[in-house]
């Protein structure tokens, strides 16, 4: 049985929703370009990166534009994302994931933000949760995206546990590929119908107690 040492969560759709604030700055930005992006094309995003999810939105409007040109739009709609999280509270925080994250701390074991995410730390601080994790790797420590498993790994290197003793809790596909390719244990947030490599899927954090994680060290994650 391998012990448990350490959870990693991802922020985006485990700890806050930040989904709609992306969608309303793409859209905007889709709208300023002169076509429509709608909540439906919008789950092609999911866990995907701003150069490509820019890629996929400027294919959707068949809007051709140069590599200065998607440069700027990137930039502008972060500008305009950035505007959005600056309002965000605790209020915004998802169901049970502050009881969780607090009950594994209290146990003994080490919490760690693994994200995509540039705007981690303003996220963080505005839902007042800044101070909940020993190890915080973001988009700007990290060079590849997932499912490359660097966000990850670097995560259990911060925390000074191997990464065989990790659980990583994730909403999205990609995402849990990369716990897969880092040989860790993972919690997938959402349907089980769709993340169906990860070792269990709960609908938020508020229907899973440690216990239920500590018992994922009874068998080997899938492969």
């Amino acid at each position: 049985m391998t012990k448990l040492s350490a959870c990693i969560f991802d922020l985006d759709g485990v700890i806050v929703d930040t989904a709609v604030h992306h969608y309303k700055a793409w859209k905007r930005l889709a709208n300023s370009l002169g076509f429509d992006f709608s909540e439906h094309q919008n789950e092609q995003l999911k866990g995907v990166s701003r150069v490509r999810s820019l890629e996929i939105i400027l294919a959707l409007g068949n809007y051709v534009a140069t590599s200065e040109e998607k440069e700027k739009m990137a930039a502008q709609k972060n500008d305009w994302y950035l505007e959005l999280i600056t309002q965000m509270t605790p209020a915004d925080i998802l169901p049970g994931a502050k009881a969780f994250v607090e009950s594994v701390r209290e146990a003994g074991l080490k919490t760690a933000i693994g994200s995509a995410s540039k705007n981690t730390m303003t996220i963080l601080m505005k839902i007042g949760m800044d101070k909940h994790f020993d190890a915080i790797v973001d988009g700007n420590k990290v060079t590849k995206a997932k499912p490359d498993p660097e966000v990850f790994l670097n995560a259990a290197k911060e925390l000074n546990v191997n990464a065989t003793e990790c659980v990583v809790f994730e909403d999205a596909i990609a995402g849990i590929e990369a716990a897969k390719n880092a040989a860790m244990r993972c919690v997938g947030i959402g349907q089980p119908a769709v993340l169906t490599e990860a070792d269990t899927v709960v609908s938020s954090l508020a229907e899973i107690t440690l216990e239920e994680v500590r018992s994922l060290s009874a068998y080997t994650p899938k492969s």
